[in-house]
Parts: C-alpha cells; structure tokens; sequence
C-alpha cells in the first residue's frame, strides 16, 4: 500500500513516502511548499500521484491557517484519486517518537499546545511535568528555560525528536476512511476570529 503522509499544522512542513510502511522518501519544509515537497518524494520514489492508496494529514493543533492548508491538500488528493485517507494529532506524532515524550507544541501568544488538547501558558505545566519528564516539540524549545527550571529534560534544539515526522503519523494509523470526513483539532479560536470579537 502506498501511503503519502504529511503534517503542516507547525512552522516545519513534515512529508513522507510510505509502501507498506517502508519509507521510500521523507522531507520537511514549509506549509506553504507542501505540494512541491510531495512532487519532489514521488519523483524521487520514481512514482505518481495516480499511484497513491491512501493519504494521512497532521489534524494538529497548530497553526490553523496551515493546518487548513494539509488539510485542503489532503481533500484534494482524495477527490482527483478517490483514496482514502486517515487523520493523525500532531501531539500523537511528536509523543510516539520515544516512549515516554511529552508534546509541546508552540501555540504562540505565550502559550503551548499540550495532550488535552490544551492551550496553556507554559508555566501552567509546573504541576503537571514529573522531574525527568521528557519534552519535545517546537513548543519545548521555544519555551526550554521555563521546562527546565521545572525539572523537564528538553533535547538538543536540532534534535530530531522536535520535528512531528509525517512517519510517525503513517505508523499510528488504525483505519482509513473518507478524508472529508477529518476534522482539525483546534484548541482555541483562530487569531483572525479573535480579533473580530
């Protein structure tokens, strides 16, 4: 089965290329490049689109506007190839890299993105974070003085534990089903609907 993952619901696009679980090809990027990073792992798989059996899509949360951007590229994909897809939480991605991680994601407006889903200020996870708790994701590093000060361990900011892999979202997948029927999960309302309020 070939699988097309991707995740665009933080500031790194993650993408990959997937055949019976086998990564063929894998990218990071940005959201807005999404359709140019998957183009770049079919051609380099030596495939096509009209090859593709299903899709996955980060759900986040993140950043709506690119969240919505994964998942219009993910609709897209399953009208002009009638293929299933499945929809995977960023959180879950990020926390299935090493047992025992805990997600932050940055929700800017000083605020992170934790299994809740939750949007909270970062020194709210003081009662939360055992000593030792290891913490990745964008959010952890953003916010890495506060963590630590709390006992978290946080990665090297290169590390690859920070990066929601859009392999990670293919292995947690359990059904596919329609994509339209993927919802994203936002944790607060968008900034642009705040601002009208």
């Amino acid at each position: 089965m070939l699988v097309l993952a991707f995740d665009t619901a933080t500031d790194v696009a993650t993408s990959a290329l997937l055949d019976d679980g086998v990564v063929l090809g894998e990218g990071t990027g940005s959201p807005r490049a999404l359709l140019e990073d998957v183009d770049a792992l079919l051609t380099g798989a030596g495939r096509a689109a009209s090859d593709l059996d299903a899709v996955v899509v980060g759900t986040g949360p993140g950043s709506f506007t690119s969240t919505r951007i994964g998942l219009a590229v993910a609709r897209g994909l399953e009208l002009a190839l009638e293929i299933p897809g499945a929809g995977v939480s960023t959180l879950a991605a990020l926390a299935s890299a090493q047992a025992d991680a805990y997600p932050v994601i940055d929700a800017r407006r000083g605020e992170v993105f934790v299994p809740g889903p939750r949007a909270l200020a970062p020194d709210d996870l003081e009662l939360e974070l055992e000593p030792g708790t290891l913490c990745v994701g964008g959010g952890a590093v953003r916010y890495r003085a506060t963590l630590e000060r709390m006992g978290a361990v946080v990665p090297p900011d290169d590390d690859d534990l920070h990066v929601p892999h859009a392999r990670l979202h293919a292995a947690l997948v359990i059904e596919y089903g329609p994509v339209q029927a993927i919802e994203p999960i936002y944790v607060r309302i968008p900034d642009a609907e705040a601002t009208l309020a």
